[in-house]
């Protein structure tokens, strides 16, 4: 029988950057589907805070070339790989000097949230999906942790939707309490419609540029929900009235119930 194909897109993962709980499941998650004979690969930015030299990542030059385009600027792409220690398992870093060289995460010195961070959320989730079309490798379920991910599954559903390499591909959106208190600058929106695929409708959801938002987006488009506790109301209220999704619950103070989750990856498979 042929091995199921798991990405996992996540904005953090220990011990390369862990700044809530879903560090720990992103970390925990790829092992455990892997000792159960799934083929998995893990995604993440390479943000400037991680150490290259302690974790020993060096460029991948067979799957250099790729530019992504944000508002007709090119921005070419650096991927570098590492394995994750404790596992034979690969995670591969998507890199740029303009959004990730600086040495903070999402906000400066002094607390102030990144003007750039819509571009940096767009070049990654753009960017994971090419990486992905590089390598010619067909997921069968892309499984995207943080806010910082919630445009994939829009995108998977508007400009990739015709892709052969994500024909087949079912969607997961971790959806866990909010994490910012900013908002995103006003051309967001303009910003993110990548192709013609994408319509005002689809743009509504992520409007307001806000943390509520970028989890009401990502989860409306996602084939199934990992539902956490302490949502804001919002988007407790949104997941509350889904429908057509496999929705999983989860416990923040037990995010790593690894056997639900591979049986919700069996059960969002066979619908």
């Amino acid at each position: 029988m042929e091995k199921k194909r798991i990405l996992i897109v996540t904005q953090e993962m220990d011990p390369y950057l862990a700044l809530t709980e879903a560090s720990k499941i992103a970390n925990e998650l790829p092992k455990y589907m892997q000792d159960n004979g799934m083929e998995i690969r893990v995604l993440m930015p390479k943000f400037g805070t991680i150490n290259e030299r302690r974790h020993r990542l060096h460029e991948v030059v067979r799957l250099s070339g790729i530019n992504v385009i944000i508002n007709d600027e090119d921005y070419p792409l650096v991927i570098k790989v590492a394995s994750l220690p404790g596992a034979r398992l690969q995670v591969y870093f998507l890199d740029n000097e303009d959004f990730f060289k600086r040495k903070l995460v999402f906000h400066d010195e002094n607390n102030k949230f990144f003007e750039d961070n819509s571009d940096r959320m767009i070049f990654f989730c753009k960017g994971a999906l090419e990486t992905v079309r590089k390598f010619g490798w067909a997921p069968d379920i892309i499984h995207c942790f943080g806010w910082m991910t919630s445009l994939i599954p829009m995108y998977l559903k508007t400009t990739y939707k015709d892709d052969p390499i994500f024909t087949n591909t079912k969607v997961v959106y971790s959806v866990f309490k909010n994490e910012f208190k900013d908002k995103l600058k006003n051309d967001f929106t303009t910003k993110l419609a990548i192709s013609e695929d994408i319509s005002k409708k689809h743009l509504d959801y992520f409007k307001a540029g806000d943390n509520t938002s970028l989890l009401i987006g990502g989860s409306e488009f996602a084939d199934g929900l990992v539902v956490g506790e302490a949502l804001d109301e919002k988007v407790s209220s949104f997941v509350k009235k889904a429908k057509g999704k496999q929705v999983l619950k989860m416990s923040d103070k037990d995010l790593t119930p690894l056997v639900s989750l591979n049986t919700f990856y069996q059960n969002i498979l066979a619908n």
